[in-house]
């Protein structure tokens, strides 16, 4: 191997992840006297220029660390054989679409490309035009958009009371590891403050911390020392951590798709797992579109009903939201959901034909009033311009 040049060069979006693709190289690779680095962004490069001065096998890195280190003249790229593009839809949601044409570059024009995307946008499928010379395409189909495993739940609450909301959560909900999403770095930072006031211990991992920090927590995570991760999008694709019993979307997604990523965080490797939203009346609109792209109606309960009866707390997946009467609530449950389709609408409307209508309970009503109130009613009939009772016994007056 050549000094400052590799082999394999993999680009992923997030240091976490580009982190552990070099965990697994060094891991399929132990027998094979493979040489791996990393070059990510967050630390010195000293370390980083001296590990490549020798030239590596393999060398993962995020496309910006990685221009950095060749603009320095600290790795060069006309030896590389194997180029591999990791979460290319990612990378281009996060703007790196310029530095990676800038590496492409410089890259020589014979080599492998291999390009791994979750979803292919219009601009995925052009940048493969560009990358790629023939290429053979590859699909991993599924049966739905969402593993079947997760147990997903809406609650809608207001903005205000999400924070109270998530800490009842987590002190309820027999957790493992709960990983919480929010939409900024400064969001997830007061998630944190909030539950640490709440009396329970949170980390957080964004961009806004060094990654000694974020190694740090996600260690912590790991070895389930916190059992609480909160971080922005930056960890949907890049945090592989076993025992994820719990994903809570402290505020949903602006990208459907990306609701998709966050939950399949948990119910890995044939585990089960809870993923729980909390909306409020401003992201109606983005749970319409997640539902939409899910193919799925995500069973819905109010924080008020939760807050009210707590019986409710542990088994509200699947069960009727608390908006309904009690009486409708009471015709369901004569209702068998066990029979066929029709029989059960049968039941609902003999349920529903068995109600007085609302003109007999009127005159039922009438029939049980007090010679009192009937004399009152009797006024207001009399009374000129139909005015109200307590006005009439001024107009006689």
């Amino acid at each position: 191997m050549e000094s400052r040049c590799c082999r394999v060069l993999v680009l992923a979006p997030t240091r976490e992840l580009s982190g552990q693709i070099l965990d697994s190289f060094r891991a399929y690779g132990r027998h094979l006297r493979i040489s791996a680095a990393l070059a990510i962004g967050g630390v010195p490069m000293g370390g980083q220029v001296r590990t490549l001065l020798n030239g590596v096998d393999v060398l993962a890195a995020t496309p910006g660390r990685l221009l950095d280190l060749v603009k320095s003249n600290a790795v060069r790229l006309g030896e590389v054989e194997f180029l591999v593009l990791d979460e290319a839809d990612r990378m281009l949601d996060m703007g790196f679409i310029d530095d990676i044409r800038k590496i492409v570059a410089k890259l020589p024009a014979r080599r492998q490309t291999l390009l791994f995307s979750a979803t292919m946008p219009h601009a995925i499928v052009e940048l493969a035009r560009a990358m790629l010379r023939d290429p053979v395409k590859l699909a991993a189909t599924a049966t739905g958009p969402t593993v079947a495993r997760i147990e997903q739940r809406i609650v809608r609450v207001e903005r205000a009371a999400k924070t109270a909301m998530l800490a009842d959560i987590l002190k309820r909900e027999t957790i493992d590891r709960a990983l919480v999403f929010t939409r900024t770095k400064h969001g997830a930072d007061r998630v944190v403050r909030s539950l640490g006031k709440a009396g329970i211990a949170a980390q957080a991992i964004h961009g806004n911390k060094s990654q000694n920090q974020r190694s740090r927590a996600l260690a912590g995570f790991r070895k389930g020392e916190v059992r609480t991760l909160v971080a922005t999008d930056i960890a949907a694709r890049g945090i592989d951590v076993d025992g994820i019993s719990h994903v809570v979307n402290f505020e949903l997604p602006n990208v459907p798709e990306t609701y998709v990523h966050r939950i399949g965080r948990t119910a890995r490797a044939g585990a089960k797992g809870v993923a729980i939203s909390l909306c409020d009346a401003e992201e109606a609109a983005l749970l319409r579109d997640i539902e939409k792209l899910i193919r799925l109606s995500i069973p819905t309960t109010d924080h008020s009903c939760l807050k009210h009866d707590p019986e409710k707390w542990v088994p509200f997946f699947g069960k009727r939201s608390c908006a309904g009467n009690e009486a409708e609530q009471e015709d369901d449950s004569r209702i068998n959901h066990s029979a066929p389709a029709r029989q059960r609408r049968q039941s609902a409307k003999e349920s529903r034909s068995m109600r007085p209508h609302a003109h007999a309970l009127a005159r039922q009503r009438h029939r049980e009033a007090t010679p009192r109130q009937q004399d009152r009613h009797e006024q207001q009939r009399n009374a000129p311009g139909g005015l109200p009772a307590f006005l009439l016994r001024n107009v006689r007056a």
